[in-house]
């Protein structure tokens, strides 16, 4: 799963992620993400240790001169705090990870594009762990790559999250538009605007653009959902199901992780629970944050029918409340501490996501705040509360509240 902060990290684990891959404040692919200082990455990589998970540190731009001096530094720093493995990209990267890096693992970021299994023996031989496979494979690529390479390599490759108009991420739009370059972490999705056709003796004369009488947003893709054809993927004999979302909500990692878990665990239980299930688990995926979805390339090439032609906003069906860290009792009330995200108030109706699996909806009875007054409502950002709804809740349990 991805995590955009320690803050997320945490929940990506407690919902069910075996590992995560984060940024650090520079080199990755997110740097408009929170991201992580050197002190929360050693806090991370230390409370996935003590779960028995990993954390892999991204470092997948595409080096300029000026950055190798740098990139060799930050390396150093790395190599002190022991994440389980480094994505990169770039070969010149990839010198610099096998210089300083020691035993950490290094893992080829899908940054590189991996489309065959000569590229991955190739960067097996340099001394890669595992190679993330371009999005741009189909399943029986996927199988033909692991039949030829047998058990030389980790595989793994994207399963859920958004998909890109370029290939594998390799956008000159950004950089043309706005001097945002996609590759090292600053794209402004230019790919989702509203564009429109302007002849040149015509000025300020704007001719929409039509694709199919549905709308003029030629390149604005859905997002990619594979939980629905996990025994196709598991077939394959990929190692590892990668999300995509560094940039998304605790809301988005937590339904997702928890969702993937489930489903994955289910399948090794029992084909048979697995697709009994199925509807639970994609209506799941499909209550957080997306603009629906798509089987991307595992299937074939896209069509016309996995891009989004009439609008560029995401569907949102649930709004992210807060999260339980902790408790106290108050009035001989067991009361649940939280962070405001969004308002709202005594009497609402609510939803809970335990991280073991279960949702409860749930009525608000009372809300306190720090020093144990009652109040009627959260509506300040960040507010720390005290909520009861008289039935216990589990410690990381994710409140929701679903959209009229």
């Amino acid at each position: 799963m991805p995590a955009g902060n320690l803050e997320t990290l945490k929940i990506a684990f407690r919902y069910g992620a075996d590992a995560v891959y984060i940024g650090g404040e520079a080199y990755s692919l997110r740097a408009k993400a929170d991201n992580f200082s050197y002190e929360d990455m050693r806090e991370g990589i230390g409370f996935a240790h003590s779960l028995g998970k990993k954390v892999y540190i991204t470092a997948n731009i595409f080096a300029h001169n000026g950055d190798i001096e740098p990139i060799r530094e930050y390396f150093k720093e790395l190599s002190d705090i022991m994440p389980d493995g480094v994505l990169v990209a770039d070969p010149g990267v990839f010198a610099l990870a096998k210089e300083y890096l020691g035993d950490i693992p290094i893992h080829i970021s899908t940054q590189a594009n991996t489309t065959n299994a000569m590229s991955v023996r190739f960067w097996r031989e340099q001394g890669a762990k595992r190679v993330v496979l371009a999005r741009e494979l189909n399943l029986k690529e996927i199988a033909g790559i692991r039949e030829e390479l047998g058990d030389e390599a980790e595989l793994e490759v994207f399963v859920h999250g958004a998909m890109c108009i370029s290939y594998s991420g390799r956008c000159l739009l950004s950089n043309y538009f706005t001097g945002r370059d996609a590759n090292r972490g600053a794209c402004t999705h230019p790919c989702r605007w509203r564009y429109y056709l302007e002849e040149e003796t015509r000025e300020g004369e704007r001719l929409p653009i039509f694709e199919n009488d549905r709308g003029t947003f030629i390149m604005n893709s859905k997002d990619l959902c594979m939980i629905s054809h996990l025994p196709e993927l598991i077939a394959t004999g990929a190692d590892s199901l990668k999300v995509e979302g560094r940039m998304k909500s605790i809301l988005y990692v937590a339904t997702t992780a928890r969702a993937y878990r489930q489903a994955i665990d289910d399948y090794f239980s029992s084909e048979e629970k697995y697709r009994k299930r199925l509807k639970w688990y994609e209506d799941e995926v499909s209550a957080c944050t997306n603009r629906t979805f798509t089987t991307g390339f595992f299937f074939g090439k896209p069509s016309e029918d996995s891009m989004i032609y009439d609008e560029s906003t995401y569907v949102t069906d649930y709004v992210f409340l807060g999260y339980v860290d902790g408790s106290k009792e108050i009035d001989g009330r067991i009361c649940y501490r939280m962070m405001q995200r969004n308002k709202f108030g005594t009497g609402d109706e609510i939803e809970i996501m335990h991280p073991s699996g279960d949702n409860e909806r749930v009525k608000v009875l009372h809300l306190f705040d720090e020093e144990g007054n009652i109040i009627d409502s959260v509506p300040h950002a960040k507010q720390i509360f005290y909520i009861d709804v008289g039935n216990p809740i589990e410690d990381f349990a994710v409140l929701r509240h679903k959209k009229l």
